[in-house]
């Protein structure tokens, strides 16, 4: 096996195994907004009920003896909600910028090993002495 067969086998093994970490990087990106999604839909139908709620009983002021237990308890899951949105939003910002980095990153090795091929190849084409003539 002869060195150049060793060095391309490995820089191609890296170029996947990078092309695998922004697979996963884009799949987590992925999830973090669908969950996201998820939490404001949810966020958003437990305001809808909380409405329902203070229409039918009459009651708005959330400190009245007689505001609506569930109104209370849906408000709170809907603030617990949002909070946890901000966390994933913060998490999304984060992961995008690791995605970002491993797709700039994996961009400038698969340009690299090609630009590395076309000289091998470009070596091989050329009449002996012209490598002189530069």
């Amino acid at each position: 096996m002869s060195l150049g067969y060793r060095t391309m086998k490995s820089r191609d093994l890296a170029i996947r195994l990078k092309r695998r970490e922004v697979e996963e990087k884009s799949r987590k990106v992925d999830d973090l907004e669908r969950i996201i999604r998820e939490f404001d839909q949810m966020a958003s139908d437990l305001e809808r009920q909380i409405q329902l709620e203070e229409d039918r009983t009459g009651i708005r002021d959330r400190g009245h003896f007689s505001y609506s237990t569930f109104a209370k308890a849906a408000a709170q899951r809907r603030d617990n909600l949002r909070q946890s949105t901000e966390g994933l939003r913060e998490k999304l910002a984060a992961a995008v910028r690791e995605r970002d980095d491993t797709v700039e990153q994996f961009s400038r090795a698969a340009q690299q090993s090609t630009n590395l091929e076309e000289n091998r190849l470009g070596r091989r084409d050329r009449p002996l002495g012209f490598s002189a003539l530069r």
